[in-house]
């Protein structure tokens, strides 16, 4: 094992969940609830008070699940599914029709979940682009960071980010910030016509800054920049709203997401929360890697988003 890899074990942060908790716990529809992984995120989301499960899978697999967590399940809805595919369209549609605050995938593939979310006759497509958000806390409590979009979107077009823009700022003020600072990530902290991804950040920082989206959007902003305070001061860059004190990082294609989420787990020990916004619910991607704090996180994410 490389020693960059951090032996701290995630924890989710008690801030998040008391918010959560004042919000009221969200109506979490769980797709194939009935496999230790799904019926165990949902136990400890109820216990935290930030979850109200709605079992949609194999009647005999959920009850069996519970009994082995030691829950008594009886006073929760159940609906009973036969395979992925049903499940998914049974736990969409309830989703869909206002039934359930949250859509919550359990055990069946990503692409079978995401069709029936996407399934126009579930009621849960608005119009607005689909982003994922990651919640990132350091193991030590100290300030946390959002990241977008490291899950769904592979590469992005303006228009995508420009809702993952206004989906962060709102997250943002759920989670009580003030004036969320968002970062976008390319390699340099001047455009360049040789690196696209800069030229592209400028845009979506003018953009932002055009449409008087509630937040301070600045880039394009390298990572040292984004991240560190003394970097910034190095290079001279105080004067940015953004640099060194980000809220929230804007990525330009899902490798860069994907590579950065992950470092800050797998070497710093974070607890990554995810959410997919900009359908009619929050949907939770939750992932077999994914350790019980992170799914905490989730939920309490999907608490705070939900409406009413």
């Amino acid at each position: 094992m490389t020693g960059f890899l951090s032996s701290t074990a995630p924890v989710c942060p008690p801030e998040l969940i008391e918010r959560a908790r004042a919000k009221g716990p969200a109506r979490v529809a769980i797709a194939r609830a009935g496999a230790p992984l799904p019926m165990a995120a949902a136990h400890q989301a109820t216990e935290a008070g930030v979850m109200q499960p709605i079992f949609v899978g194999e009647a005999d697999a959920i009850r069996a699940e519970a009994d082995a967590l030691g829950w008594d399940i009886s006073g929760f809805r159940l609906v009973e599914a036969e395979g992925e595919a049903d499940a998914g369209d049974k736990a969409a549609r309830l989703t869909g029709a206002g039934e359930a605050d949250a859509l919550m995938k359990g055990h069946l593939h990503t692409d079978v979940f995401m069709k029936a979310a996407l399934n126009k006759e579930a009621g849960l497509r608005t119009g607005e682009r689909l982003v994922h958000i990651f919640h990132i806390s350091p193991p030590d409590g100290g300030r946390a960071i959002m990241v977008c979009d490291a899950a769904l979107n592979v590469a992005p077009d303006m228009t995508t980010r420009q809702a993952g823009v206004r989906a962060v700022a709102a997250l943002g003020a759920a989670l009580g910030l003030e004036r969320p600072k968002i970062a976008v990530l390319s390699a340099t902290e001047t455009p360049i016509p040789s690196m696209p991804s800069s030229e592209e950040a400028r845009e979506l920082a003018d953009w932002a800054k055009d449409e008087g989206i509630a937040a301070d959007v600045s880039g394009p902003l390298a990572l040292d920049l984004i991240l560190s305070p003394e970097a910034v001061a190095v290079k001279g860059m105080q004067d940015d709203p953004v640099a060194g004190r980000a809220d929230a990082v804007m990525v330009p294609d899902i490798v860069s997401g994907n590579a950065l989420f992950k470092a800050l787990v797998y070497l710093g020990g974070g607890c990554a929360g995810g959410v997919v916004v900009g359908a009619k619910a929050p949907i939770l991607l939750t992932s077999r890697a994914d350790p019980p704090a992170a799914r905490l996180a989730s939920a309490a994410l999907a608490a705070l988003l939900k409406d009413g």
